[in-house]
């Protein structure tokens, strides 16, 4: 059973505007804390729709301990499930994409329609109720031709946050794509440190050159975009073109386009498309980045040529699994219009260079020697935002189970967004920080 009183120990130790005690990134009961109260309660970016393109297609994503298997049924339409047999709980599918007529458990041949129906159980009694042993659903949600899931069976409003990132996205055209590549990596640290180091680019102009070619990667949050009217311009050809802007924001996700470095059209390793067929074409594909990011676990950058994912899971104290998947339009050839090496290679080297400074990190927090230390306001923004966010959700959580009825507290919502959206580019800068992700 978890030790609350240490969670809410610990919380009441965090001092503000710093990093998180000791224990938030080496603690097991935190840890398992954090897989329910974080993980099991939070909106996930799994996927795409076009991994799914057609009935039988599945998908199955590992959040933490558990798994849900994301199913296109007969029909079309996209279901989630627990991957677990409801016999005696084995997994259903392995992590990664299939494609099969029926959900057919390997341990005893249990199987299920693609609705979640029990169909058949192998040496049952007659008596048995097959309508009271189809898969446990999981919430499940697109934007755009991106996918979502929810653990909970309660999940947090979704609306809103697809009501904004739609008119954002939709130009990208993610219905007319397929997935070029996916690679995992293991990091050993915790996953508050990959995605604290995810939020900022304090680091990236000393420790990511091939990312400082094409992206805005100043160190210092007031000047991200302190070339006024390189971004006033970039607005303007925007609007004239009809793309969005943003930013727009809630308590759990943030969007906006931004401009590239200038001479640059895309986030490449020389700022030119990696793929010859656009996924958008408008501007001649000169559109910038439109950055989504999600509380707990996610950003992905959407420009003319590719879709980029990023997504960390947990799966120790310790331990971080880190997915990188690229989209590119559905006709391009590999070989003809991209790479795969031109397409990945500079997250690629980015994501390498970041696993080498989080276990770094994460030695030096193991330290008897480590002190929380204070978070730069100019270059850290997004840093705070997360963590700020993490406590919240934590002693949110840890309010209800002392009380059903207690609401979650308020959460303040950032001065620039909520000023309304027609913003400069200095209070751009200040409303998202000057996080590379």
């Amino acid at each position: 059973m978890l030790d609350l009183t240490k969670i809410r120990g610990l919380l009441d130790a965090r001092q503000p505007g710093h990093a998180l005690p000791q224990g938030f990134y080496t603690d097991p009961d935190v840890f398992a804390f954090d897989l329910e109260a974080i993980h099991g309660r939070s909106w996930m970016l799994a996927g795409f729709e076009v991994e799914l393109p057609e009935p039988g297609c599945m998908l199955s994503v590992p959040i933490g301990r558990s798994s849900v298997l994301i199913v296109r049924d007969r029909q079309g339409r996209l279901r989630g499930f627990h991957n677990s047999c409801r016999h005696r709980g084995a997994r259903l599918c392995e992590t990664g994409r299939s494609q099969r007529s029926w959900i057919i458990c390997p341990y005893h041949q249990w199987t299920y329609d693609l609705d979640g129906r029990l169909a058949n159980a192998p040496r049952m009694p007659g008596a048995f109720d097959r309508a009271q042993h189809g898969l446990r659903p999981v919430p499940v949600e697109t934007v755009a031709g991106s996918v979502y899931v929810c653990l909970a069976d309660d999940p947090p409003a979704f609306d809103d946050f697809r009501a904004r990132l739609t008119p954002l996205l939709v130009p990208h055209n993610l219905a007319d794509a397929k997935l070029a590549c996916e690679t995992t990596l293991v990091e050993r640290a915790n996953w508050k440190l990959v995605m604290e180091n995810a939020r900022e680019c304090y680091h990236c102009l000393a420790r990511h050159p091939e990312l400082s070619v094409t992206f805005p990667a100043s160190p210092r949050r007031s000047v991200q975009f302190a070339d006024g009217a390189h971004f006033d311009r970039f607005r303007t050809r925007m609007a004239e073109v009809g793309l969005p802007v943003g930013p727009v924001e809630g308590e759990w996700w943030q969007a906006m386009r931004f401009p590239v470095n200038e001479g640059a059209i895309t986030l490449s390793m020389d700022g030119r498309p990696a793929c010859a067929r656009l996924m958008c074409d408008i501007a001649k594909g000169d559109i910038g980045s439109m950055r989504w990011a999600l509380e707990p676990h996610s950003f992905a950058h959407a420009t003319c040529d590719t879709v980029f994912l990023f997504s960390a899971m947990p799966t120790g104290p310790e331990e971080t699994v880190v997915t990188s998947k690229w989209l590119v339009q559905k006709d391009a050839v590999e070989g003809v219009d991209y790479t795969v090496e031109g397409l990945t290679g500079m997250w690629t080297k980015t994501n390498l260079q970041d696993l080498d400074l989080c276990e770094n990190n994460q030695l030096g927090v193991n330290s008897v020697g480590y002190v929380p230390g204070p978070y730069s306001l100019e270059a850290e923004h997004l840093v705070m935002r997360f963590v700020d966010w993490y406590c919240a959700e934590a002693r949110a959580y840890l309010d209800r189970g002392a009380d059903p009825e207690r609401s979650a507290p308020a959460r303040p919502r950032l001065a620039a967004v909520a000023a309304g959206g027609a913003l400069g580019a200095g209070a751009v800068s200040g409303a998202l920080g000057a996080g590379r992700v």
